[in-house]
């Protein structure tokens, strides 16, 4: 666990110029007004030992924690976000990325809005699909949650 390095990334991403395209950003994504940053991944979990893959949602939800605790002292703090919601609401109308994208991968998140920097961010442990990796994730975006 490196709390001061995600919150660093973070900070970063807070000022960063999003890019006009969409393509990779260090291990995540990036598009036009947000960035998807991998904080963390598994190796080899996609598919996996279910135990294994268990104990690293566990320890991410715990980094996920962490990082919620230093961050809410910044923003304030806030209900967990609810993307089950959100991914319901796919079936039936346009949800814009990141959110549509975050909502398929995880199941709640920790939002705020970061004032000054006109932008949102989300924190939260993408572990959804069982085929995939367990991944913890940074998502900023100007757009705000749907």
């Amino acid at each position: 666990m490196d709390i001061a390095r995600h919150l660093a990334l973070i900070d970063e991403l807070c000022f960063r110029p999003f890019p006009a395209e969409h393509g990779p950003l260090d291990g995540g994504t990036a598009g036009p007004g947000y960035f998807t940053a991998v904080l963390e991944s598994s190796h080899g979990l996609g598919g996996g030992d279910p135990a294994r893959r268990a104990a690293t949602v566990e320890q991410y939800e715990k980094e996920r924690d962490a990082l919620y605790e230093r961050l809410a002292r910044r923003w304030g703090e806030t209900d967990p976000w609810n993307l089950q919601t959100v991914l319901l609401r796919t079936e039936r109308e346009e949800i814009p990325e990141p959110w549509a994208g975050l909502s398929a991968r995880a199941d709640t998140a920790c939002l705020w809005e970061a004032r000054g920097t006109g932008r949102w961010i989300a924190v939260a442990v993408a572990g959804r699909d069982e085929t995939d990796e367990v991944r913890l994730l940074a998502v900023l975006t100007r757009e705000a949650p749907p």
